[in-house]
């Protein structure tokens, strides 16, 4: 895909991106941290997604890195503007 075609991707919710996974295993999206089942069970790395709601993350281990969290997400609309 081309950055062309990603940035005309409809940029629906809070934030658009890839799941993404750093070193200590956390899955986020920016600067979002994803609920960690919820990824394991539906998504994957790599994958298109749009952030619907956040809330404040209640982890104290992630918080300093990912002050906000969302279970509230799921796969990008592909379509491009018209």
């Amino acid at each position: 895909m081309t950055k062309a075609s990603e940035e005309k991707r409809l940029q629906k919710g809070i934030f658009t991106g890839v799941i993404e996974k750093d070193e200590n295993n956390n899955f986020f999206c920016g600067e979002y941290l994803l609920d960690y089942k919820m990824v394991q069970t539906k998504f994957a790395v790599g994958d298109w997604i749009t952030i619907k709601s956040v809330i404040e993350n209640p982890s104290d281990m992630s918080y300093k890195k990912y002050p906000k969290k969302s279970k509230n997400f799921d796969k990008a609309n592909n379509k491009p503007e018209q």
